[in-house]
């Protein structure tokens, strides 16, 4: 089982229908898409598990605010096309695409050969993230290589990273209950204590991703015992964008193990869906 991965709608490397094509190769039976604040993948990805064998969830990666700063959370079980969640995916877009905007504005004060252009042609059509700045960088012969890109320009603290204008969290779990879904709180590694989860868990946290290529063993336990201790459901994911990493298994599509037991508690978990409207 895969419960998180990406394609080209958002910062990954191949069409969902092609995700989708690699997992069942892999021996993937069931597959979550979870691109970032965008469902536009899933229609392909759906098309392509039904004629496969492969069950694909309809997921959605959204990035949230919570005390220590920006988190990720995976929703699953979403439905396509439903109102309210298609407009505030359709805004947190447009924020991505603005904050491409200033990277590039902010790259280009640095003195490099990029402009949103760039950044615009590596989307595609999808989601913007830093990815694709890294990509463009590359292309243009600014860095050697996307982690460069990342070390030196668009990470964390770099001169050219801009952060992102991010919705609270109790929000868009309110938001993802209201349309039959869960919530996952994603790859926490050091931020998932016993106080941050249980905090979490008060504003509708569902489950938390313990099995993910940045967590080592001990984190994995220390997660899994928390989960357990705090009545929190489990995820798990290789994170995989595309790139192949034969030193590290866990980072291939389906490489984190993931039971199909966790797939059924998680859709247990859902709530009675609100009617969607379009106001």
């Amino acid at each position: 089982m895969e419960l998180h991965c990406h394609s080209t709608a958002s910062d990954g490397i191949y069409p969902p229908e092609e995700v989708v094509t690699r997992a069942h190769a892999a021996g993937v039976r069931i597959l979550a898409l979870t691109d970032h604040d965008t469902l536009d993948g899933l229609p392909a990805a759906l098309e392509a598990g039904a004629r496969l064998g492969v069950r694909v969830i309809a997921g959605c990666e959204f990035s949230v605010q919570v005390p220590w700063g920006e988190m990720h959370l995976l929703g699953y079980f979403l439905p396509v096309g439903h109102a309210p969640l298609e407009q505030f995916l359709a805004t947190t877009r447009d924020d991505r695409a603005r904050r491409g905007a200033d990277m590039a504005a902010r790259l280009q004060g640095l003195g490099l050969a990029v402009d949103v252009a760039d950044i615009e042609a590596e989307a595609d059509g999808g989601a913007i993230g830093r990815p694709h700045v890294a990509r463009a960088l590359l292309k243009r012969g600014q860095v050697a290589t996307v982690q460069e890109a990342f070390d030196r320009y668009i990470g964390w603290g770099r001169p050219g990273f801009v952060e992102k204008k991010l919705p609270a969290f109790r929000d868009v779990a309110e938001l993802v209950h209201g349309c039959g879904g869960v919530v996952s709180a994603a790859h926490l590694k050091d931020r998932g204590t016993r106080s941050n989860l249980t905090l979490l868990k008060g504003q509708g946290l569902d489950a938390v991703e313990t099995r993910h290529p940045s967590h080592d063993p001990d984190t994995r336990a220390r997660l899994t015992d928390l989960a357990q201790a705090l009545g929190l459901l489990r995820s798990g994911g290789s994170d995989w964008h595309g790139e192949e990493s034969a030193w590290d298994p866990g980072t291939q599509l389906g490489g984190q193990e993931v039971p199909e037991e966790w797939v059924t508690a998680l859709e247990g978990a859902r709530r009675e869906p609100r009617p969607a409207s379009a106001s």
